[in-house]
Parts: structure tokens; C-alpha cells; sequence
């Protein structure tokens, strides 16, 4: 996959250097193969490495919801939300994308987030679930860097301080640039970690530190402190080896599935004082 002449970094050059569709398609499709191995051999989700490839999260029972005639009148939505062909890539449109090999090719997204970052002073967070083996974090922070917002290789990782009193992850933040890896969360960040998330978008909207949101940020001369790396391991305590159901629901707060039917009782938490009352009114 990755050594001897035409290897995956060979056919990606070549698409890129030629843009020709089957060209990028071929190179697609040969990459890809080294994540199906991962799929194959380890029979987990690669966007929940914690969960079995059977894993039924996030739900679909939003759907309904998404397609009531006066939520999509308040959003401004025309046409009925499928989660099959909208959420996992399975539509029209993932398969244009495929027939064109756009996972193959170099769009320039690189150079773009430069431009808003470096150039036009936009706010940017890239956030990642540490959990999520198709977009890891580690990747993740690889492009982070590549972006060379002035001052962020200086930056340190920072705890993210919520409401909740809970480390649920860190950041490296230079100016308005902030990478943020989030604890025990796959791929849909928000679905795992409501919280976290809802509070570094109001604190990117209101242009303060996406570490605390109590220090206005006004240019670059604001960094994250802390070490120069995440060394947090989860550890296996999360690690599921039981198939679920699509009636099970997911545990936001023991990072757990709960079996079907099951109820969570809040006053099973280990030292509730640690927790604010806004986690659960």
C-alpha cells in the first residue's frame, strides 16, 4: 500500500498531477483498501474504535423530528433529511463524489483555512473525536499544523474547563486558530459530547478562548498554555465487546452504551459533587 513503485502516495501525486477522473478514482479506491483492512480485521467501527462495526450510534431517532413541515420551515429546508444517503455517505451525492475520485485530489482546503485564518481574521476550530479512527486527531493535528497560523507550533495543549467541572479534552489555540481533541468521543463529536461542544461554539461566536471562554481574543498574540503534546490515554475501560441494538442509547456521561431499556441514574455517578446541577436540569 505505501511501498515500491505505485504505492498509495504514488497514485495520489499522479492524480493530482494530472486531475484525470478514473486516474483519481483508481487512487481512491487503492488507498481505501488500507482502511477496509482495518474494518476487515478488527471488525470495529472505524468511527467509533471503542464500538463493534455493528454499532447502532448516533440513533436516527432525530429524523422524524428533522423532517416535521414547521422544524424544516424554521430552517429553511426543502426536502426530507435522510440519514442513509445524507449522514453515511451512501446518497446521490457521495457517489458523485466517488465517480470523480475527490477523495483523491488536492481541493486546496489547506491553503483556503490560510487564507481565512492568516488573511481574512475568521475564527476557525477544527475539532476531533479521539475515538474516531477515520478522521483520527492525529491526522487531524497534522493539517493543523500545516494551516502555520503565526504562533501556534508555541502554543500549548490546554485543558478545556466546562461547566460541568469535567476535563473533556484539550486545545492548542494560537490567535483564532484552535485544534481541539475531545475525549472519549467518535466521530460525531456532538452526539458524544453535547457540552463540550455547544460551549466552544458559543465561546468561537463570541471570539473568547475556546480553553476557559474568559479571555477576549483580538489577534495572535494569544496562545494556549501547557505541554507541547497530548500524551491523555484513555485507556480500555470504554471498549465495547458486546453488539447493540438500535433501541440502545448512549451514555453521555459514563462514556458507555446502556443496554436496551436501560435508565440512567445519575445518582450512580462516582463523586457527584464534581458535577454542576446545569449537567442535569
Amino acid at each position: 500500500m505505501y511501498h515500491g513503485a505505485g504505492n498509495c502516495v504514488d497514485k495520489l501525486n499522479d492524480c493530482n498531477a494530472r486531475g484525470i477522473d478514473n486516474i483519481c478514482t483508481d487512487a481512491d479506491n487503492f488507498c481505501f483498501a488500507a482502511e477496509s483492512i482495518y474494518d476487515t480485521i478488527t471488525g470495529r467501527d472505524e468511527y467509533d474504535l471503542r464500538e463493534l462495526s455493528s454499532d447502532p450510534f448516533p440513533n436516527t431517532n432525530f429524523v422524524p423530528y428533522l423532517n416535521l413541515p414547521n422544524v424544516q420551515q424554521a430552517l429553511g429546508a426543502y426536502l426530507n433529511f435522510s440519514y442513509a444517503s445524507t449522514a453515511l455517505g451512501a446518497g446521490t451525492v457521495s457517489n458523485a463524489f466517488g465517480t470523480t475520485g475527490d477523495d483523491a485530489r488536492e481541493l486546496g482546503i489547506v491553503n483556503t483555512l490560510k487564507n481565512l485564518v492568516n488573511n481574512r481574521g475568521v475564527y476557525v476550530l477544527a475539532y476531533h473525536g479521539d475515538a474516531d479512527y477515520n478522521c483520527n486527531w492525529l491526522g487531524g493535528l497534522q493539517v493543523a499544523q500545516a494551516i502555520e497560523a503565526p504562533g501556534f507550533s508555541a502554543a500549548g495543549f490546554q485543558n478545556i474547563s466546562t461547566s460541568d467541572y469535567e476535563v473533556h479534552g484539550v486545545v492548542k489555540q494560537s490567535g483564532g486558530y484552535t485544534f481541539a481533541r475531545i475525549y472519549q468521543s467518535g466521530h460525531f463529536v456532538p452526539f458524544y459530547k453535547p457540552r463540550v461542544i455547544l460551549e466552544l461554539f458559543e465561546r468561537v461566536l463570541a471570539r473568547t478562548d475556546v480553553a476557559t471562554g474568559k479571555t477576549a481574543v483580538k489577534g495572535p498574540s494569544y496562545k494556549s498554555t501547557g505541554p507541547g503534546t497530548s500524551t491523555y490515554f484513555n485507556g480500555n475501560g470504554t471498549i465495547q465487546y458486546t453488539d447493540y441494538d438500535n433501541t440502545a442509547t448512549y451514555n453521555i456521561y459514563t462514556n458507555v452504551p446502556d443496554q436496551s431499556g436501560t435508565t440512567f441514574d445519575k445518582r450512580s455517578l462516582p463523586n457527584k459533587r464534581r458535577f454542576s446541577k446545569l449537567m442535569f436540569n
